[in-house]
């Protein structure tokens, strides 16, 4: 069986992350030159690594604490 594209695995995995008070986003980066799973956090990454494991798939996953995201109006 193939392995899952990160792309495939962040895609599983987002809309319950986001369901995580404090959770604002998500998206794919680079770790050490490999690809990661980037989650981005209003709270301190230590309060989340009980529900957010270090690894999906065996890619890596990083909570970046990013504050909270806001939508701008557009023109």
């Amino acid at each position: 069986m193939p392995r899952k594209t990160i792309e495939q695995v962040q895609k599983e995995h987002t809309d319950r992350w986001m369901a995580i008070h404090g959770i604002e986003g998500t998206a794919i980066g680079l770790s050490k030159g490999e690809p990661c799973i980037i989650v981005f956090s209003s709270i301190r990454a230590d309060k989340l690594r009980d529900v957010i494991p270090s690894a999906v798939e065996d890619y890596p996953v990083i909570i970046k604490e990013s504050g909270t995201f806001q939508a701008f109006e557009q023109d």
